[in-house]
């Protein structure tokens, strides 16, 4: 599985961005896909999670923010973010887990950088 993510920049605080992930490859396999970040100095979070079904799992310091989702269609994920703060400033990277023969592995895009100014 490889993934394309996209739609990183800079904002000013109380604006929005949406990343887009394309994922290619065995993507029949992916039952998960997620957002990660990581900002200077931290370790990598999770930020959200969508499973095949829909289902939805969001950090805490990001619900009622940003929003995940997902076109099967397109194998693509996408993370609306809304009011965005500068604590959110991080390089956002995309996750999709895969479970073939019951084995779980998982796979990890370039990151995209989302720098948010106060």
């Amino acid at each position: 599985v490889q993934l394309q993510a996209s739609g990183g920049g800079l904002v000013q605080a109380g604006g929005s961005l949406r990343l887009s992930c394309a994922a290619s490859g065995s993507t029949r396999n992916i039952n998960v896909m997620a957002w990660y970040r990581q900002a200077p100095g931290k370790q990598r979070e999770l930020v959200a999670a969508i499973t095949n079904s829909g289902n939805t799992n969001y950090a805490d310091s990001v619900k009622g923010r940003f929003t995940i989702s997902r076109d099967n269609g397109k194998n693509t994920v996408y993370l609306q973010m809304n009011s965005l703060k500068p604590e959110d400033t991080a390089v956002y990277y995309c996750n999709a887990l895969t479970t073939l023969w019951g084995r779980t592995s998982d796979y990890w895009g370039q990151g995209t950088q989302v720098t948010v100014s106060s």
